[in-house]
């Protein structure tokens, strides 16, 4: 609680009965039993449900919140992650309400869906959330929900400017033109995915004719001859290939990363790229490798802090009760993470 509270006094724009409220909330739903609805949070402390119901629909700012209590990520290796999760919701009047893929049943379903921003510490492979965002109806005729996920970052990315964070890291689902070239326009660089038979250009490294246009290009990248790729390392039985090429899609070079590896008879591969074409293939893959992190936010959320449980319908009551829960699983890592900060002698951190 002490750790709460010094974290709350640093934030300028709440009032004390604010300050009460939101380190009672925490600390409840870390130690709740049972759903983590207005009724049953009730019943573990000393607010009436109706008190939790309109404290729900006040504005809080999470990502200062979360920011103050991520003061002591220095010298850390970090990069920003993005995912999205599926939330379960019945009824017909619930704000946001829609059809969302939901990866636990492999198809989509009619419910609610949050976009999650968070720092993973690549050395001690840990997730820590930022900022969580419902996706919304679209408000204008040509918004598809690749916009809001990238008004979602520039919202909040400004607020790292103290980070040192330069790569952002999704899934396949971001390999898309207009979301790479909106991160890479606020200056981050972008680790992702490809599909196998992604459109890839090798460069053209021979003599040039002596006149007109030299030639660029020499042919599309096939993973059925590895020839003209530089074979790095090999990691725990993964082969790690790598050469840069041009992407007619995305209209840019992209340094990619090859993974082979033999299991049992099959041969299972992955086709990882980043736009820093600088960045060390290791770095790729290890980078990459961190996302998967993110899923454990998630996991651990609907688990243990009720992300699934909120009553609410309204808009603002729901993305309160989303950052709540979120934000209460962060509160219990940087306290224990605080506890070991403060045993250490020699001042880093033991998993």
């Amino acid at each position: 609680m002490n750790i709460l509270e010094t974290i709350l006094g640093k934030m300028s724009n709440i009032n004390q009965a604010q300050r009460d409220f939101i380190a009672a909330l925490l600390m409840n739903l870390m130690r709740l039993r049972g759903k983590a609805n207005y009724r049953n949070l009730s019943r573990y402390s000393d607010y009436h449900e109706k008190t939790y119901s309109r404290w729900f629909s006040r504005d809080f700012d999470f990502v200062e919140f979360n920011n103050f209590s991520l003061e002591y990520l220095t010298d850390k290796r970090l990069i920003l992650a993005i995912d999205c999760s599926f939330i379960n919701k019945s009824g017909k009047h619930t704000y946001g309400l829609d059809k969302f893929y939901n990866g636990k049943q492999g198809k989509a379903e009619k419910g609610l869906e949050i976009s999650t921003l968070a720092i993973i510490d690549v050395d001690y492979n840990t997730a820590y959330n930022l900022s969580t965002r419902q996706t919304c109806p679209a408000t204008e005729p040509n918004e598809t929900r690749v916009d809001q996920y990238l008004s979602h970052i520039k919202q909040d990315y400004m607020s790292l400017s103290n980070k040192g964070i330069h790569h952002l890291v999704a899934d396949g689902y971001y390999a898309k033109t207009k979301f790479i070239n909106g991160v890479t326009d606020l200056g981050l660089e972008f680790i992702g995915k490809l599909r196998h038979d992604s459109n890839l250009r090798w460069f053209y490294n021979g003599v040039q004719k002596p006149f007109g246009r030299h030639k660029l290009y020499d042919g599309k990248v096939k993973f059925d001859d590895l020839s003209r790729f530089d074979l790095i390392d090999e990691i725990e039985g993964t082969k790690l290939y790598t050469a840069i090429v041009n992407s007619p899609c995305f209209k840019c070079n992209l340094r990619i990363v090859y993974l082979v590896k033999q299991v049992g008879k099959k041969v299972r591969t992955a086709l990882l790229f980043s736009t820093d074409l600088k960045l060390a293939t290791k770095k790729i893959y290890q980078f990459y490798k961190a996302r998967f992190h993110i899923e454990f936010l998630f996991r651990d959320a609907k688990q243990f802090t009720g992300l699934n449980d909120c009553q609410a319908r309204g808009r603002q009551a729901l993305n309160f009760h989303f950052n709540a829960t979120m934000t209460a699983l962060k509160s219990y890592q940087i306290t224990g993470s605080f506890a070991r900060f403060f045993q250490s002698t020699s001042c880093h951190f033991y998993r």
